[in-house]
């Protein structure tokens, strides 16, 4: 037996696998009321040193591998315990689920993306039923963007600089190399990085880390994808030193579940690890994946009475084929090398990450031609029913014939208009891309220390250089020979010192860079004494960005070319937290978090496809957040109770659209500044033993996300337009004050509920369901209809006479979508075949086939009282709130062989 210090206890055993009867290697084990923990060697032997006292409870857990919970009464004594047997998870296919589900984030409109890819490594039931049942309404945790998750890959941040959100696409289809996933929920302490508000998520790529083996899987699903071919082998560390993974899939569809929405992706992963010395470990990986689908449009309430809630416009036939105008691309290699150092109580991780490609989303753009959407406000019947001068129901009815008889994308009338000699050399439509390449360099060093059993620290270190290049570029001039790079409204070119014609494949419109470059350090301390544990952690860092115009733009000749205004920004932040265990049953947390950061780069230039200006005097935006968590263990009972509270301040938004306002009309870039935001609420999650084999569980979230503040805002336009009515030298106006404190923030569902049930049968099938209600899921508003130019008729310049404060909010009073209930199953089976492992997993998502909302948002054209009110007097306004729609009854059936 091994010997230690008088107060110390050791315990040992073996961990193997049920069916076969082999020994379990890298199985963790700890225990649940402390830090402690270990690993099982190649034996599947375990030795675990502990100075607690009494009940205890153990805690082995795997990837792929169901967790078994043991308890053991600690006295003075060593013990040794086993064998403890454990079962290969049926429902890891849950998780291949999951990402069919959030590749459907890829919307025009980016507020419907999720951050349940954050959440699939979570034991937590709550956790859970949002990532997999609650996201089919993106439900946000905690109304939380899924850029307060910070994502690692072997150490490697992989937040993107634009928008501070993962890309998960960037690894999409590798779902059997990511399987090894650690996530530190909310503002809980991690070793692996400081965390955002919804904590981090570490996935271990590394092939020393993973079980030894070849797995095969094919599927077939009616969502973004048809058919998935997925092979990922594992070699395991051979002579004590090698350990090498290989991993490819292909998924595709021709048609997803909505119209005109193809899916074409591969996806390959490398890697090789290299261990020396027995303490060190140095590993190359790449990741390549590649992406494209068809995107789908939000439609308004007209368009659904007609077209039906599963339409597309954005496609339509071309000799006898599919095609659609709207296509995200996306293909940006990653190459990295890391390294580990494991010595008794110090651990140290370094990786190094280089990042290139593009993410590439086409249109039609049109030049003094019409306007090639079926959808546009001018075909609509409400377009003649809404007419100033007297509704025109002949009109209406002949478009809604016009619509319904050429409701598709009309590729043979550009082709046709293209082919006339006047628009040979000045192209009336265009097919092109807007293109977004990024080169990065992204490096980050980990230390993790152990000062004895009741003190440790983390501390790290990252950085980042980013070039960002976005761009127009022709991909098809659509029968025509030359494009004209000039703005039709203006007559004023886009470029001033390069040709006026472009050919296909070239560079028009727009050309810019944007250079950014940061570092980031944290510093944790994490305490243990008695029934407390309790952390402190900061973090310090510093980010600037710049933009390079490379196009001179005649619209903007002093500030469009060359480089602009470095900003620099400096940041810090703050977070503790303590938890009491005052039984093995019952725990207590508490935690806070202070801080300010950058804006995000979104956020930052007002126009930067134009020019470099920034928005004015922004600042570091200020965060603060607390929560309050109650854990309960009974022997067949658990639960979760959390309460939060998180206040967002000095935030800014920026919005681009064409509006018809009190001060005029015109395309404007609006930004709001010193804008708040307030979320508060409670989660809970219950999970309850019917019996040995079947188990019942309740999940809630009621939230209240809202604008805690009324922002300033001011519109930015082109001032050289001859023929808009917005005219000012300096280009912008100030708006004021925009009333919207109060109102909610459209960040999906603030109120869920769900209850389950789950039978596991011994020999091996299970079957679980779930009942799903969400309610309080609001519309994004219109900031520029709550200033006080709405009220100006422009006609006059004075305040609409019968706007009254009363007739304005009700007008204005915020739209709640339609609570949806969602009953989902899923199940699976598995058979040991010569030490094969054959699986077999499906899932149906909304069973009962429900037609339902899943977000929108206020156009923002009315903006001005009046309009407003000739808009809707019909009851079908041309300019009424948009929508996306969830999917109806999808499935996806899997089937895997482990070797």
């Amino acid at each position: 037996m091994p010997s230690g210090k008088a107060q110390s206890n050791f315990i040992t055993g073996v961990v193997l696998e049920y069916r076969n009867q082999r020994s379990l290697q890298d199985i963790v084990v700890q225990l649940e009321v402390s830090n402690e923990e270990t690993r099982t060697n190649e034996k599947g032997e375990f030795i675990l040193r502990t100075e607690l006292k009494g009940q205890q409870q153990l805690i082995f857990s795997a990837t792929n591998m169901i967790t078994k919970y043991y308890p053991v009464f600690l006295e003075t004594d060593s013990i040794h315990i086993g064998p403890i047997y454990m079962e290969q998870n049926l429902a890891i296919e849950k998780t291949d689920n999951l990402i069919a589900l959030t590749e459907a984030d890829l919307f025009d409109n980016t507020t419907l993306e999720t951050a349940s890819g954050l959440l699939q490594a979570t034991r937590d039931v709550f956790l859970s039923r949002a990532a997999f049942d609650f996201s089919q309404v993106y439900f946000k945790v905690r109304g939380y963007d899924s850029n307060e998750g910070k994502v690692l890959i072997n150490g490697i941040p992989m937040n993107r600089t634009w928008d501070g959100r993962p890309q998960w696409n960037n690894w999409g289809g590798l779902n059997d190399a990511t399987r090894s996933q650690e996530l530190d929920y909310g503002l809980s302490g991690s070793e692996n990085a400081f965390g955002g508000l919804l904590g981090s998520t570490s996935i271990d790529m590394s092939p020393s880390n993973a079980r030894p083996g070849l797995r095969f899987s094919a599927a077939t699903s009616n969502r973004t994808y048809r058919n998935r071919v997925m092979a990922t082998y594992h070699s395991g560390i051979r002579n004590k030193s090698l350990a090498y993974t290989l991993s490819i899939s292909r998924r595709w569809a021709q048609e997803g579940y909505l119209d005109g929405t193809h899916y074409n992706a591969y996806s390959l992963f490398s890697a090789v690890d290299y261990t020396f010395l027995s303490k060190h470990t140095l590993g190359m990986a790449m990741i390549n994946a590649y992406n494209s689908r068809g995107r789908s449009a939000a439609l308004t309430d007209e368009v659904v009475t007609l077209l039906g809630p599963k339409y597309n416009p954005y496609w339509g036939w071309q000799d006898g084929s599919l095609r659609s105008s709207r296509i995200r691309t996306l293909h940006e290699p990653i190459w990295m090398m890391y390294y580990k150092y494991k010595s008794g109580d110090m651990q140290i991780r370094a990786a190094l990450a280089h990042q290139s490609g593009e993410i590439a989303s086409s249109r039609v753009g049109y030049y003094d031609a019409p306007n090639p959407d079926p959808t546009y406000y001018r075909y609509m019947p409400s377009y003649y029913i809404n007419s100033p001068i007297g509704a025109n129901f002949i009109g209406a009815n002949q478009a809604k014939e016009a619509l319904l008889e050429n409701s598709q994308w009309p590729w043979p009338t550009l082709y046709e208009a293209n082919s006339r000699d006047s628009r040979q050399q000045n192209a009336a439509y265009v097919w092109y891309d807007d293109v977004n390449n990024e080169r990065s360099l992204t490096g980050n060093v980990l230390m993790n220390l152990a000062l004895g059993q009741k003190f440790k620290i983390d501390t790290g270190i990252s950085f980042q250089r980013s070039e960002r290049q976005s761009f127009a570029r022709t991909r098809d001039l659509l029968g025509g020979k030359e494009l004209l790079d000039s703005d039709p409204f203006s007559n004023t070119r886009n470029d001033v010192n390069g040709s006026l014609s472009k050919e296909q494949n070239e560079i028009f419109n727009y050309n810019y860079t944007i250079n950014t470059h940061y570092w980031e350090s944290f510093l944790q301390a994490r305490f243990f004494w008695k029934q407390w544990d309790i952390f402190v952690a900061g973090d310090y860092a510093a980010r600037d960005f710049q933009r390079n115009g490379l196009f001179l733009n005649e619209r903007y000749l002093q500030n469009s070319l060359g480089e602009g205004e470095l900003k620099l920004f400096h940041n810090s932040s703050l977070k503790g937290g303590l938890s009491y265990r005052l039984t093995s049953r019952h725990w207590f947390k508490a935690h806070a978090f202070l801080g300010t950061r950058a804006p995000l780069l979104k956020s930052l230039f007002i126009n930067p496809r134009e020019n470099n200006e920034t928005v004015p005097n922004i600042s570091n935006e200020k965060v603060n957040s607390v929560d309050l968590t109650y854990l309960l263990r009974m022997p067949k009972l658990t639960a979760r109770a959390s309460s939060y509270y998180t206040r967002f301040q000095n935030t800014t938004e920026i919005n681009f659209f064409y509006v018809d306002a009190g001060v005029g009309s015109d395309f404007v870039q609006e930004v709001a500044t010193g804008l708040d935001r307030l979320h508060k609420g409670v989660e809970i999650g219950v999970v309850y033993d019917l019996s040995p084999t079947t188990k019942a569980s309740f999940v809630t979230a009621i939230g209240l996300h809202q604008y805690a503040s009324d922002p300033n805002v001011t519109i930015n336009f082109d001032s050289e337009g001859a023929s808009e009515d917005l005219q000012r030298s300096e280009g912008t106006i100030d708006l004021g004050i925009a009333g919207i404190k109060n109102y909610r923030i459209s960040q999906g569902p603030q109120t869920a509920l769900s209850v389950g049930m789950e039978y596991r049968d011994p020999s091996y099938w299970w079957i679980a369901g779930t009942a799903n209600y969400l309610a309080n899921n609001f519309i994004d508003i219109a900031m520029i209809t709550r200033t006080s130019s709405f009220k100006i008729d422009p006609n006059t310049g004075m305040a609409f006479p019968e706007a009254s404060e009363e007739r304005i909010r009700a007008m204005l009073e915020q739209k709640s979508l339609p609570s949806v209930y969602l009953l989902n199953l899923i199940g699976g089976k598995s058979w040991l075949y010569n030490d094969h492992y054959i699986s077999v997993f499906c899932s149906i998502n909304n069973v009962l086939d429900t037609n339902y909302k899943t977000g929108g948002f206020e156009q923002s054209r009315n903006g001005n009282y009046g309009q407003m009110v000739q808009d809707n007097l019909s009851g079908s306004p041309s300019f009424g709130p948009k929508y996306w729609y969830g999917f109806g009854r999808t499935f996806f059936l899997n089937v895997a062989i482990s070797f």
